[in-house]
């Protein structure tokens, strides 16, 4: 099922049995976690052409929930570090790619596979203990042209990058969580986002940043009061904001130091103090500056800390 050696040929992975596909994925498997494999970016194209459609073959919430996790445990069997962002780059690339012709019927279990993908790939991230330089590789490979998180890439289809700003600080907890990790560096992992706050050229995708995003974030890094709860106006008015307890006890601003995670008050003004900066650069939009302005200063004026 290999050619001349290399991967599993995109023909067998997207084949209509069900048997051949699940072959060509443990095949795959295999070969990716072999460090001695290399893999061109057209290679890569290819194999990514043929992974895609063989999650599309699948068709029972079961066998769609055990491939997704078998497809993004692939990133953590994969022995090499480049290579492995080689396979996510070609993940986020043939996704937004193929991403306008995914049928209502077929989008939530891709929605599904984002999350394994974004949950793994903390994992590896945490796995390289936060490695400052993997890190900002992985967050070009969202940002640049083909990118999910890109700006000025009109392919990006807005809602795939609304569910990745839904679920990613949730994917980070979990892998938290889950796995004995240094403090996890915040100004890096939400970069991407403060970066597509500044330049999205679309005020509904902004707002989805802040509100789905930044907003949560901050109120969990609020400090709390005498009964537990956190201080700050927005979540005394809404219930239902979502916590993030391992990431609130194991977090840092940048790089992990060997003094240990931050207090949550002290980190989140270093990251509206981020926010400031970027949103005083020139590349900027204007109207994303005074919004971003606008969060920095409603953000510090409800936190009780700053007397």
């Amino acid at each position: 099922m290999t050619s001349s050696g290399g991967p599993p040929l995109g023909k067998y992975l997207a084949s209509t049995e069900k048997k051949t596909r699940d072959k060509a994925i443990k095949n795959l498997s295999v070969f990716l976690s072999d460090s001695e494999n290399a893999i061109s970016k057209s290679e890569m194209d290819k194999l990514w052409k043929g992974i895609f459609y063989c999650f599309w073959m699948s068709d029972k919430p079961l066998v769609q929930q055990a491939l997704a996790t078998e497809l993004a445990d692939i990133v953590l069997s994969i022995t090499s570090t480049p290579l492995s962002l080689s396979f996510l780059r070609g993940f986020w690339e043939t996704t937004v790619r193929e991403w306008s012709g995914i049928d209502y019927l077929r989008i939530d279990k891709y929605y599904m596979l984002i999350r394994r993908f974004v949950n793994a790939t903390f994992r590896l991230l945490i796995r390289e203990k936060w490695d400052d330089s993997t890190c900002r590789e992985y967050n070009q490979i969202l940002t640049r042209q083909g990118g999910p998180l890109c700006p000025s890439d009109i392919r990006v289809p807005a809602s795939l990058c609304y569910h990745i700003a839904d679920i990613y600080v949730e994917e980070l907890d979990k892998a938290l969580g889950t796995t004995a990790s240094p403090p996890a560096p915040l100004a890096t992992i939400i970069e991407p986002f403060i970066f597509l706050a500044a330049r999205t050229q679309t005020s509904v995708t902004y707002k989805r940043i802040q509100s789905a995003l930044f907003e949560p974030l901050f109120i969990s890094l609020a400090p709390e009061s005498a009964d537990g709860q956190p201080k700050t106006k927005r979540s005394r008015t809404n219930s239902t904001q979502p916590s993030y307890p391992n990431l609130t006890a194991n977090a840092c601003y940048s790089s992990p130091s060997p003094s240990g995670p931050e207090d949550g008050a002290v980190l989140k003004k270093k990251l509206l103090r981020r926010i400031f900066e970027v949103a005083s650069e020139p590349d900027t939009r204007d109207s994303n500056r005074r919004k971003m302005y606008a969060l920095w200063k409603e953000s510090y004026e409800e936190d009780p800390s700053e007397e």
